[in-house]
């Protein structure tokens, strides 16, 4: 069985519209399920994709903060 995961999770939310796509994102974080992982994944691969180098930045400054004040916790 071949299953490409990436391909299923594109496919899933390929007709979606702006305030479908952030529903999905925020059922995603707020239910905190493993299962959600990959799909958060895949969306966040694709953000990535369409942002330059100052956004790209700026999610990385972001992340930073976000783990030192999980961890620190």
């Amino acid at each position: 069985m071949d299953l490409n995961l990436r391909k299923a999770i594109l496919s899933n939310i390929a007709t979606n519209d702006q305030e479908q796509l952030e529903e999905t994102i925020v059922d995603a974080i707020q239910n905190g399920e493993e299962k959600m992982l990959p799909g958060l994944g895949v969306i966040f691969e694709l953000i990535w994709k369409q942002s330059d180098e100052t956004e790209k930045k700026e999610m990385i400054d972001a992340l930073e903060q976000g783990v030192k004040t999980t961890t620190q916790g």
